[in-house]
């Protein structure tokens, strides 16, 4: 064994060497003749390509309508400012495709039967779709490489493959995985179902992207692709493998998937990120998911989710000015899993946490990735899951609307599912399609036809059921959303001035004060009914010397997170220009849809 991480340490030397194009294989590791010998040799190199996500998926949200922020986000920045190829330089690194096309080449070298050398390569090539996933969501064209380049080689100059192409070299790569992939294998490694839930997820995205997308030039393929995706996800349903984990408390089971320590062999979980701090695996980001550091929930995030009876809140009469205690009541149950409600306890307290209220946040916590202990230790030793059989049933409700092929047992099959664990009624095709949701139905415009309602409640129930774990921007991308991120998040609602209750036990917490207020110290604050001081917040206008920020100033409304207009120009901001340095360096290199 040590001969093998001997090796395997100077393979991966090349992933900290870096061309100014692609990145070049060192002259001092070892040969690839030296190394590719074994089917042992093979498993050493494919693990060192291991590539998914892991709790810092619980903060990507911050770049959708789903979160306020105060980080420097990118799409933020290009919202808010002059973004070009001079400012927008992250993103064009090719290491990880360097180090899987290596494997590609050299392969062949190893002395091992041929199911596993096909396993083995599938993983690859599955690495490989990933990695370019990733790339063509941001460039769209890209260069298409299949081999590993030296420095020498005229390939590192040529332009950019069209869209179609690559993706068209993507799916033949999960195609190859899909039917090459081991069923078997370690525990928190992909596997045969692995890679076919991230195919049915690309193709889904892909398929979407194209139908709403005109500026592509690929509305006609989109049909084929999606029904890739459904059948794909039908696949994955039929196996009968993976079931909604589903212990009857709908009170608990959705929040129990992002806060076990053991997520191998949850009956939901395709693929877990396993974390262990004892073992230098240590996944704790309670210090960034909860509070104000960056991020908070929107409002609109919490309008979104339905009544417990299954009717919409937003159809309630002034739903936008409903408190915080009031718009958790009678609420799915994945809300009060997904951000803090009114009565909940933060360890190691034994009363009910009262929201902090501060200067451009909403004054929502997210609980979801959030774990309630004091123990760092347990903190850090939650597993993440990478890829849900819950993302499937959505993926295959959606792509079924999308092709007008959708069936009320298509989706009792599906969404249904998900909506039976929260403990909500079940969603009726016809129903939703007689009545869509004019809240939704203003969201997103390029929508319309038969399936209009449903389609609108799959989206619904994709942003509650996956909100958070990351999947919302890229949603709103393929669905030519964009213009959704002009809109400012905003937070709770006061009506103006005064005292309320945020732990909903009808006893006062906080005040809101006037500007020019003198905030009392010490025992001569105001106390409640329990003897407990009051918290005091001076409120106002956005451009007063205020605590808190709402839009009508001291005459209440929603709080106020910013004020710098947001501009999202179509089609330039779905894609993101090439650095400017790699174009001097390779003039072959174009911009598209505007980009200078």
């Amino acid at each position: 064994m040590k001969k093998y991480m001997l090796i395997f340490g100077a393979v991966m030397v090349f992933s900290a060497c870096n061309d100014d194009f692609l990145d070049r294989y060192p002259q001092t590791s070892v040969a690839p003749e030296e190394f590719f010998k074994s089917e042992e040799d093979l498993e050493l190199y494919i693990n060192g390509l291991l590539t998914m996500s892991g709790p810092g998926s619980y903060q990507a949200d911050q770049s959708s309508d789903n979160m306020a922020t105060t980080g420097a986000i990118e799409i933020k920045n290009m919202l808010t400012g002059t973004p070009s190829s001079q400012t927008l330089t992250g993103g064009w690194n090719w290491t990880s495709l360097r180090n899987i096309n290596y494997f590609l080449d050299n392969y062949q070298k190893a002395n091992a039967s041929e199911e596993a050398i096909a396993h083995f390569v599938g993983l690859a090539r599955y690495y490989r779709a990933v990695f370019y996933f990733g790339m063509v969501k941001r460039y769209s064209d890209v260069p298409w490489y299949e081999t590993a380049l030296n420095p020498d080689d005229e390939g590192l100059y040529k332009g950019q493959d069209p869209r179609e192409f690559v993706m068209e070299k993507v799916i033949e790569d999960l195609e190859f995985a899909s039917q090459n992939v081991r069923e078997g294998v370690p525990a928190g490694t992909p596997g045969l179902w692995a890679v076919k839930a991230f195919y049915s997820r690309l193709m889904l995205y892909e398929g979407t992207y194209r139908k709403y997308h005109p500026e592509v030039g690929l509305e006609s393929s989109s049909s084929g692709i999606l029904q890739k995706a459904a059948e794909l996800a039908e696949e994955i349903m039929d196996a009968g493998l993976y079931t909604i984990y589903n212990s009857g408390n709908p009170s608990r089971d959705y929040g129990a998937l992002f806060g076990s320590d053991n997520l191998i062999g949850n009956p939901e979980v395709i693929l877990a990120n396993a974390y262990d701090a004892n073992k230098d695996r240590d996944g704790n980001i309670n210090y960034t998911v909860f509070g104000d550091y960056e991020q908070s929930p929107s409002r609109d995030l919490v309008m979104g989710y339905l009544m417990k009876d299954g009717t919409r809140f937003t159809d309630m009469d002034d739903y936008e000015k409903i408190g915080f205690v009031a718009e958790f009541q009678n609420r799915d149950p994945r809300l009060m899993q997904t951000i803090a409600f009114p009565g909940w306890i933060r360890q190691p307290n034994t009363t009910p946490y009262i929201q902090s209220l501060n200067k451009n946040f909403t004054g929502y916590h997210q609980l979801k990735g959030y774990q309630n202990t004091t123990d760092e230790v347990a903190a850090g030793s939650v597993d993440f899951p990478v890829y849900r059989f819950a993302e499937v049933l959505l993926t295959y409700a959606e792509a079924k609307a999308e092709l007008n092929t959708l069936t009320q047992t298509d989706l009792d099959q599906s969404v249904n599912l998900l909506r039976q664990r929260a403990g909500i009624p079940d969603l009726s095709m016809a129903e939703a399609n007689a009545v869509p949701d004019p809240f939704l139905m203003e969201k997103y415009p390029d929508l319309n036809g038969s399936n209009l309602g449903v389609l609108l409640e799959i989206r619904r129930e994709r942003r509650v059921e996956l909100a958070m774990e990351g999947f919302r921007y890229d949603d709103l991308m393929r669905w030519h959303a964009g213009k959704l991120l002009e809109e400012i998040p905003q937070g709770m609602y006061f009506s103006g001035l005064g005292k309320y209750d945020l732990t909903g036990d009808g006893i006062v917490d906080i005040i809101l004060v006037g500007k020019d207020a003198t905030i009392p110290v010490g025992d001569a604050k105001e106390k409640n009914s329990l003897g407990v001081s009051l918290i005091y917040y001076k409120a106002g206008a956005i451009d007063e010397n205020v605590d808190v920020f709402l839009e009508n100033g001291a005459n209440g409304g929603m709080m106020v997170t910013e004020t710098k207009a947001r501009y999202f120009e179509e089609p330039k901001y779905y894609y993101r220009p090439v650095p400017i340095q790699q174009v001097t360096l390779n003039p072959n290199l174009q911009q598209i849809f505007g980009w200078n």
